[in-house]
């Protein structure tokens, strides 16, 4: 077994120790259980403390720290989220037949949690799995709700790349288009990825009032023509405030 794979082995030994034990577990007893030297283990927790997976206590014991809390919320609210939202999904899908999405941002890329169209499948070539956040609508609606200076990191760190003549890569006027996109609720990706693409999006909101995820629809530019955009874009607003009811928003 390769080095990097044994410590990854032995770190999830002690994390299940700890998550077995109601009380600290010393140095001691963690290297008893694991077979392993004091001064390997020492290492190991020394590494978890750092990252916050771990804590150790005044009385010279180990217990799991507020990252697995944290990790274990994101899972439980993205499940939380995939059930609530799917039924208001396959309702928007069955009324309009085109594609939608739930979907997140992670890091600078679109990620999405559900994806329903014709064919079922999820195309990540040509529907946005990986998609620059700032080119989509999912994007600019999470986006939106960033901080100044958390936004202005994601925009500043380097070149917005144009991937067609729509795609905005001005960061001062991008900042401008948030601003209107805030304040109307909602979002276009107007061929700013792909050519002949266009794609409507609305965020959705926790207890807290956080955009957590959002809900969008995409198109060809029949599909989602001019005259159409308005029809679509009230659907999917209707869509995520029903969701963002459900997930104990109150507006």
């Amino acid at each position: 077994m390769a080095d990097n794979v044994r410590s990854v082995d032995r770190i999830l030994d002690l994390m299940e120790i700890l998550a077995e034990e109601r009380s600290p577990i010393s140095l001691t007893e963690l290297a008893s259980r694991t077979s392993l030297s004091k001064t390997t283990v020492f290492r190991l927790m020394q590494t978890l403390c750092n990252r916050e997976y771990a804590e150790k206590t005044d009385a010279a014991g180990y217990v799991l720290g507020p990252k697995i809390i944290e990790l274990a919320g994101y899972y439980i609210e993205n499940l939380e989220l995939h059930t609530i939202a799917r039924p208001f999904l396959a309702d928007l899908y069955s009324e309009y037949k085109l594609t939608v999405h739930l979907g997140k941002v992670v890091e600078d890329k679109v990620i999405y949690i559900e994806l329903m169209d014709r064919k079922n499948l999820r195309k990540s070539d040509e529907e946005g799995i990986g998609v620059p956040a700032y080119t989509s609508s999912i994007g600019k609606c999470l986006l939106a709700a960033l901080s100044g200076r958390e936004l202005d990191e994601l925009l500043y760190k380097s070149p917005l790349k144009r991937y067609t003549p729509n795609t905005i890569s001005d960061p001062a006027e991008y900042k401008r288009h948030l601003r209107k996109v805030r304040h109307d609720g909602w979002a276009i990706d107007n061929e700013e990825y792909l050519i002949g693409r266009r794609c409507i999006g609305a965020p959705i909101f926790d207890f807290k009032g956080e955009a957590v995820a959002c809900v969008s629809v995409s198109g060809d530019i029949y599909e989602l023509s001019d005259e159409r955009i308005p029809l679509i874009r009230d659907a999917v607003i209707a869509t995520a405030n029903a969701i963002s009811k459900r997930m104990g928003y109150i507006n």
